[in-house]
């Protein structure tokens, strides 16, 4: 039987939504300290080392992203139908499958960083520290993957305060350590690496123990459930056109920087800092979709589309809030903040000139933003994943069309209208997930 949920108010969109914005807050801060105290070392190879090891070792894990919105979408619509036992057995696969992923990567670690140096070549200096600093790290794979797992299930409870705690406390632990294990003790790259893999695996206690009343009978040792053959088909499609969607996402990202690359040092290293602007709209606005994939999981399980249809306006609401307090933001500060982050000159007045194209990314992306949130809520993830395809041709044409016509402009343009297509095509299947939600949870 479905549960009763309380009414979607302003209040209940911001405590869902809140928590997500402070904790993703927290990221961009444990990476500048990881830096900050290699730094303090006085040599350029630590620095390069924690920064590359860094960016491969988030890059295998963000393949696994997928749990965190699966989980999501599935748990919110078993709480909303009231299948308690089936809220709980997805914690427990979550895990699992979150687990046995890091596993792999730990099994497969030697040819997944020989590829990855073969694709971004170091000097040796550099590549040693970085082995060693992954060397360490990778062993803490399966915590930081079951996390993404334990985090959706969170966030589809509305348990998103327990997941500003979990991010508080292993990003606290992490900065923490590294400034004991580095500036304290001397342990240079491998001490970087050695907090965070204690932050990790602690990190996965404290998330366990958050979820601590889903151990509390017997639903969690239920296996016949946990392994039941068309719910693990039903999370595996789910989870596999997730994937397929980020991975199209995330080839439009490298290609803007690959094409960028081509106008130059001093293009691409604006480009880059242009691209923490787009970061930062995702860490605001990622509050209030995630909130919508919350209530819309929900209100699909008990198949009561006019909750769904509540959740989406008022969600959708706050994040307009959040785009006009980002316009805001950037027109005024925007060129302070390009100051900060960049000493060479040129490299400040370049990327001065396409910070116009930044004003639009809040107002421009938002739609696709909430759009997603929306759909993994719902489930509707092969939907996902098609819009998602045809936005990326039409991104590849665009930048075709554009990019021999007006450089580095034209690319800026070919990515805005990447975000406008995912919109465009997602509310034309909208109709669809409306119709299906009033039949209930699959």
């Amino acid at each position: 039987m479905p549960v009763s949920s309380p009414p979607v108010t302003h209040a209940r969109i911001l405590r869902i939504a809140l928590p997500i914005v402070l904790a993703n807050a927290t990221v961009p801060i444990l990476g500048l300290v990881d830096t900050g105290v290699v730094g303090q070392l006085g040599l350029a190879a630590p620095i390069g080392a924690v920064g590359i090891g860094a960016i491969i070792i988030t890059s295998i894990y963000w393949v696994f992203g997928f749990l965190r919105m699966g989980t999501t979408g599935l748990t919110g619509q078993a709480h909303g139908a009231g299948r308690s036992g089936e809220v709980t057995a997805l914690l427990v696969r979550a895990v699992l499958i979150g687990a046995a992923g890091g596993l792999a990567i730990i099994a497969l670690q030697y040819p997944l960083f020989a590829g990855a140096f073969h694709l971004s070549p170091a000097s040796a200096e550099v590549e040693d520290l970085a082995r060693g600093y992954m060397a360490i790290r990778v062993w803490s794979a399966p915590a930081a993957i079951a996390i993404f797992g334990v985090t959706g299930w969170l966030i589809a409870l509305e348990r998103t305060r327990a997941v500003l705690g979990l991010q508080l406390w292993m990003n606290g632990l992490n900065i923490a350590l590294d400034l004991w294990f580095v500036l304290g003790l001397g342990w240079g790259v491998n001490g970087v690496a050695l907090a965070t893999f204690l932050a990790e695996w602690s990190g996965l206690a404290l998330a366990l123990w958050l979820c601590r009343d889903a151990f509390v009978g017997r639903a969690w040792r239920d296996w016949p459930r946990i392994f039941d053959a068309a719910r693990l088909k039903r999370m595996l499609v789910v989870n596999t056109d997730i994937l397929i969607r980020s991975l199209m996402l995330m080839g439009v990202m490298v290609s803007f920087l690959f094409l960028a690359s081509g106008f130059g040092d001093v293009t691409l290293a604006a480009n880059q800092i242009l691209l923490q602007f787009v970061q930062i709209t995702a860490y605001v606005l990622d509050g209030f979709a995630f909130a919508t994939e919350a209530l819309v999981g929900q209100a699909v399980g008990a198949a009561n589309v006019l909750r769904m249809r509540r959740g989406i306006a008022l969600s959708t609401l706050w994040a307009l809030v959040g785009v006009a307090l980002l316009t805001l933001a950037f027109a005024l500060c925007g060129g302070a903040i390009v100051d900060l982050m960049a000493k060479v000159a040129s490299v400040r007045a370049e990327a001065r000139i396409y910070l116009p194209y930044l004003l639009l990314v809040p107002l421009v992306g938002v739609a696709s933003w909430m759009l997603d949130g929306i759909f993994i809520g719902a489930t509707r993830t092969r939907d996902m994943r098609n819009m998602a395809v045809l936005s990326v041709l039409a991104y590849a044409l665009a930048v075709l069309a554009l990019v021999p016509l007006f450089g580095n402009h034209g690319l800026w343009g070919a990515l805005l209208l990447s975000y406008v297509l995912r919109a465009i095509t997602l509310g034309l299947r909208y109709p669809a997930l409306e119709r299906a939600a009033g039949r209930g949870a699959l």
